[in-house]
């Protein structure tokens, strides 16, 4: 209850200081490339429950290929490229946050397609709490896109090894949530995002 009060008054209080910001992104979008502002994709939320999420569209639209973000991938417009830079992309995901999908802290959710690779003993811990816009896995691997590149089978390594790890870090942010720890991790997002410097983490993967 105190949780989903705070990403209530977060989010509000979010969009409310963001929206002149919010308006410049969307007009900077429709000017560089023909498509919507937004771009909507069906991820899989708390219990399993689908929902579509929000996101600053920053791909050509209707462009073809995997769900995932590979180095420079040419999908990515110009004006998407710094976005997804400063993941001012994700902003809109506020709005999902006052629908009650997402949090503002939690696992980031996924496509049906990868949750269909989730082990079944993570797979309950992982969507017992609401998907959220960071979580350790993501601060963790920020720069996915470079260690997806490097990989010979982009996709291949996202399951048998990233995908792993994030799950990991997700069920035990979610066996441990409180609200101190999801400010905890909102002051780190902010710090890694002002310094591009993922945060070191025992076992994390080396690129």
């Amino acid at each position: 209850m105190v949780k989903r009060l705070f990403d209530l008054l977060g989010a509000a209080l979010a969009l409310l200081l963001l929206s002149p910001l919010l308006l410049l992104i969307a007009l900077a979008i429709r000017l560089d490339s023909p498509g919507p502002v937004f771009f909507r994709q069906l991820r899989v939320g708390r219990h399993g429950v689908p929902f579509r999420i929000h996101k600053f569209r920053t791909m050509a639209a209707d462009a073809p290929g995997l769900p995932l973000t590979v180095g420079a991938d040419p999908r990515i417009t110009r004006v998407g490229a710094r976005l997804r830079d400063l993941r001012l992309d994700e902003l809109p995901q506020l709005i999902d946050v006052l629908a009650g999908s997402m949090s503002l802290v939690g696992p980031r959710p996924e496509v049906p397609r990868y949750v269909a690779h989730y082990p079944p003993e993570l797979r309950e811990r992982v969507l017992s709490v609401r998907p959220g816009i960071t979580d350790p896995a993501s601060l963790l691997f920020i720069d996915e896109a470079e260690l997806l590149r490097r990989a010979a089978d982009p996709e291949r390594e996202y399951i048998e090894v990233i995908l792993p790890k994030k799950l990991q870090c997700a069920a035990d942010y979610a066996d441990r949530a409180t609200l101190w720890t999801d400010l905890g991790l909102l002051a780190r997002t902010l710090r890694v995002l002002m310094t591009r410097r993922p945060p070191r983490q025992a076992g994390a993967a080396k690129s």
